[in-house]
């Protein structure tokens, strides 16, 4: 069936959450995303990958008070994700406009296409009080849509314009073509850059992110605004247990990110939120069965694995962090349900990881 918000396409509104945008002419190509066609987009279907334009009606939008991010704001110009990562937290978004938290959100992108129109007028409000907007929370601002839309650079000339904080995290390479536009902004405002790299491990990147950017597309990002003078850290994340989260891969990982110029690391253990457990369970019996048991005992009592295994593979990084003298971040343990990322194989035998499962969940 058609999902709830396809009423607006016939002009109806319905207290529904956006209106839909006419066709509008951006960048050269589609990125990859066809148009819809004039019937219903509908939930679960094979169709390719399409790009829905809509109208919002607001963009800066308020993180809910219960939640332990440590920010308040954030903008996401884009709903659904081609990065197509399977373990992605934000999946679950995809099912409050009744489409499915798997394939749909991977390919059915809605793109705000008025997001900097109504942010320059939000940021001119009386009632705004120019506090910091983090961008990359949700959905990746600069996934393979925004090769086409171009939302970014109005986005960042709004923010620029109004000397309004801001901060992004991103797995796109793309954000080099801003590069300039952000250094402009960093020059009146406080501008946060970083990217996520949980791993250099070629095959599991393929596996778990296979719409990104190689990694070391990314580290090349890390480079370039050192060379600006902005500077960008990385997100390590996230560490996937009995894929990413051994001593080598970790050492690796961190020592590639130190050669970039990274101005500080900070690790994340997997989360695995309703919507995305389902999924990625789903892949990691396809492609690894031998840890299912592992993952059961991890993440048994929820979506957060136990403070024990988080501190090991935190001491990890901060070990190779201090060997590679990149302590900022590294050095501060940042809770798993602050954000989210990425991975590595190892081969575990399976006696060893019912032995740690043991000694990490029985607590």
């Amino acid at each position: 069936m058609g999902v709830r918000w396809e009423d607006l396409r016939d002009g109806n509104d319905d207290g529904a959450l956006f209106e839909l945008e006419p066709a509008i002419e951006r960048g050269t190509g589609r990125a990859g995303l066809a148009a819809p066609d004039n019937g219903p987009v509908l939930a679960g279907d094979d169709a390719g990958a399409i790009a829905v334009e809509i109208r919002a009606r607001s963009i800066i939008n308020r993180v809910p008070g219960e939640s332990a991010v440590p920010f308040r704001w954030t903008i996401n110009p884009y709903r659904g994700c081609s990065h197509a990562c399977v373990y992605c937290f934000a999946r679950r978004t995809h099912e409050y406009l009744d489409l499915d938290s798997g394939r749909d959100f991977d390919t059915k992108i809605m793109v705000k296409v008025n997001a900097a129109e109504l942010l320059r007028s939000e940021l001119a409000r009386p009632s705004w009080r120019g506090e910091p907007i983090a961008m990359g929370t949700n959905t990746d601002p600069y996934q393979r849509a925004e090769g086409h839309y171009r939302l970014m650079p109005e986005i960042i000339g709004a923010l620029r314009d109004a000397a309004n904080p801001f901060s992004i995290l991103t797995k796109g390479s793309l954000i080099l073509r801003d590069a300039e536009l952000l250094a402009e902004a960093a020059r009146v405002t406080d501008v946060s850059l970083a990217v996520s790299v949980g791993s250099l491990d070629e095959d599991l990147w393929r596996a778990v992110e296979p719409g990104t950017p190689h990694p070391m597309r990314r580290l090349d990002v890390v480079r370039r605004f050192a060379e600006l003078g902005v500077g960008c850290s990385v997100l390590m994340a996230p560490i996937l247990p009995g894929l990413s989260d051994s001593e080598e891969q970790i050492e690796r990982t961190v020592a590639a990110i130190a050669e970039a110029g990274a101005n500080g690391v900070t690790p994340l253990v997997l989360h695995l939120r309703p919507g995305a457990r389902e999924w990625y369970l789903g892949w990691l019996d396809q492609h690894h069965p031998r840890l299912r048991s592992y993952y059961d005992w991890l993440y048994r009592r929820g979506a957060y694995s136990p403070r024990r295994y988080q501190d090991m593979v935190t001491a990890r990084v901060r070990q190779a962090a201090r060997g590679h003298g990149l302590l900022r971040g590294a050095e501060h343990r940042v809770p798993a349900r602050e954000r989210d990322g990425d991975p590595e194989v190892t081969a575990v035998p399976e006696s060893v990881i019912d032995r740690q499962a043991e000694q990490l969940c029985l607590l």
